[in-house]
């Protein structure tokens, strides 16, 4: 997965200034396992025909052979090994091995079959009609904001992730007042369609539980926008020259997630006196929330 980007840079905060809500950490990939690939033991020399091999081990007649090295990436399959019956032994014995070796050479390779069709057979994803833009930015509405923020953002970052397993935009905008030099908050969407597992379990763990993890913040249940929707906020603001006021609202509908948060840090530079509280913020993120996932084909 492409690293999201950077957000726009804020005004150094103080230490104890929360840090910005994030459901779905990746952990960093594995680094490759040395040897052969996909991290076998790199294979032996083949030897020539009518040569000796130089890893064969000499066989006495009359001992039995020496036990073969077992590959330690080798898993061992969930199915029992087939052989002949107990007390099976007397004329015969041979043929009879070979029969049975021959048997459950078959009913390995059943087994097996059996398994690539279940894997196989999952389900398909619930996208729910909706589809990934090449620019997310294009798509989020923000309008609600606009009342608050009317002075556009001409250059908004936005990034975009196509995969068989997963489709991702995210976008980052500079909400500003007319009388304000620099950005007074900041606004971030992201969308993701699951197309290989369904993420329903993970978000709902991750959403719900958010307060347990993180210090401070308040996780309030929204019906009535998509599959379950969760509102996670943290306010910390004295008056308009002082702390910050975060707020995430994260939805699922089907395998599709979608959050839009809403980020500004307040101190006694800002030109703007007058920020929006906590509830018309959350009011604005629901509002548009709901038209930009209409608009994205839910």
């Amino acid at each position: 997965m492409s690293t999201p980007p950077q957000p726009p840079q804020q005004p150094e905060q103080p230490s104890d200034a929360p840090a910005q809500p994030s459901a779905y950490p990746y952990p960093h990939p594995q680094s490759p396992t040395p040897g052969g690939p996909l991290g076998f033991p790199p294979a032996a020399p083949a030897t020539q025909v009518g040569q000796p091999s130089v890893y064969a081990q000499p066989t006495l007649v009359g001992q039995p052979a020496p036990p073969q090295p077992v590959n330690p990436y080798l898993q061992q399959g969930p199915y029992p090994v087939v052989g002949p019956p107990p007390g099976g032994g007397g004329g015969g014995g041979a043929g009879k091995a070979v029969l049975w070796g021959a048997v459950g050479a078959v009913l390995a390779s059943a087994a097996w079959a059996a398994g690539v069709f279940l894997i196989g057979a999952e389900d398909d994803p619930d996208l729910s009609g909706y589809s990934a833009p090449s620019n997310l930015c294009n798509s989020t509405d923000y309008s609600s904001f606009k009342e608050e923020y009317p002075d556009n953002d001409t250059s908004p970052t936005h990034n975009t992730l196509k995969d068989d397993a997963l489709d991702e935009g995210l976008c980052s905008i500079s909400l500003k007042k007319s009388t304000s030099s620099y950005a007074d908050a900041y606004l971030y969407s992201q969308l993701d369609l699951h197309k290989k597992t369904d993420p329903g379990p993970e978000f709902t763990a991750a959403w719900k539980n958010y307060a347990d993890s993180h210090t401070g913040y308040d996780v309030e249940a929204v019906t009535g926008i998509g599959d379950e929707a969760y509102l996670v906020s943290n306010d910390t603001t004295s008056g308009s020259s002082s702390g910050s006021l975060y707020a995430t609202l994260a939805v699922r509908d089907g395998w599709v997630t979608y959050t839009m948060s809403y980020s500004a840090y307040y101190s006694s530079y800002d030109d703007d006196t007058d920020p929006p509280t906590l509830e018309e913020v959350t009011g604005y993120l629901k509002t548009d929330t709901r038209t930009t996932l209409e608009d994205l084909g839910g």
